[in-house]
């Protein structure tokens, strides 16, 4: 069995408190902390039969690895997902669209290093309904407990796969008939004109550097979030949002 691992921040406990409580081993809680959101949340957790301790916020932070912890962390069992891309895109095959299944939706972070964007990007992915994030083992963030409190539950449900080489995966993509799409600020066609209906990949490169040559050649094809303001380009996140959620849109 894997060594427990700690979350922490009222979203991230409260959200793997619903979805597999029998995986908590222990919550730790500030005991000075009496306000409306504390006590709610310590109803939750007394009714779901969970065990508690007190302690300090030295404590907390320790356990967190951070200050934002929000006087809430857990020790917790990480959960089951699939082990590889191939798996999960083997089971996603498995199921007939006409069972209900919708096909692949997955977003691709080429050079996202940042956790708090990681974070947000993995949240963003959950809303969505997007089935995987991908991301290069170098030059990217991993799932720490940072990346796991901005994803606010987010990072238990949406596999998160880190390939050795993106291009060839990329091409493993496009051979079970995955289309690659990037962003890129000169792309010809806006993300509203392309079709996500079918299996898809949603690339996306890091705010400022976006995507690397290698990457942006790999891909089928290349759009563009629209831009009417003064800035220049959007948050790794907020693009990621905008894509998907227009995936999902046109998936209805």
């Amino acid at each position: 069995m894997s060594a427990p691992k700690v979350l922490f921040g009222f979203h991230a406990v409260g959200v793997r408190m619903k979805t597999a409580p029998q995986s908590i081993l222990e919550i730790y809680y500030e005991a000075t902390r009496r306000d409306a959101r504390m006590r709610q949340f310590l109803q939750r957790a007394q009714e779901a039969g969970m065990k508690l301790v007190e302690a300090d916020g030295l404590r907390l932070s320790r356990l967190a690895g951070s200050h934002g912890h929000q006087g809430v962390a857990a020790r917790v069992q990480p959960m089951e997902q699939a082990r590889s891309l191939d798996d999960l895109l083997d089971q996603l095959e498995a199921v007939p669209q006409e069972e209900g299944a919708q096909p692949p939706l997955l977003l691709v972070l080429d050079g996202v290093t940042d956790p708090h964007n990681l974070g947000a990007c993995l949240r963003v992915a959950d809303g969505a309904g997007a089935h995987a994030v991908i991301a290069p083992k170098d030059h990217a963030a991993g799932i720490n407990a940072t990346v796991a409190k901005v994803a606010s539950g987010a990072a238990e449900t949406v596999p998160y796969f880190m390939v050795t080489n993106l291009a060839r995966t990329l091409g493993e993509l496009k051979e079970r008939n995955i289309w690659c799409i990037g962003t890129s600020d000169d792309a010809p066609k806006t993300i509203y004109q392309v079709d996500l209906r079918g299996p898809v990949a949603l690339v996306l490169g890091a705010e400022g550097a976006g995507m690397r040559q290698l990457t942006r050649k790999t891909c089928d094809e290349l759009v563009s979030i629209p831009m009417r303001g003064a800035v220049e380009s959007l948050n790794v996140s907020v693009s990621s949002g905008v894509c998907l959620y227009e995936a999902l849109r046109q998936r209805g």
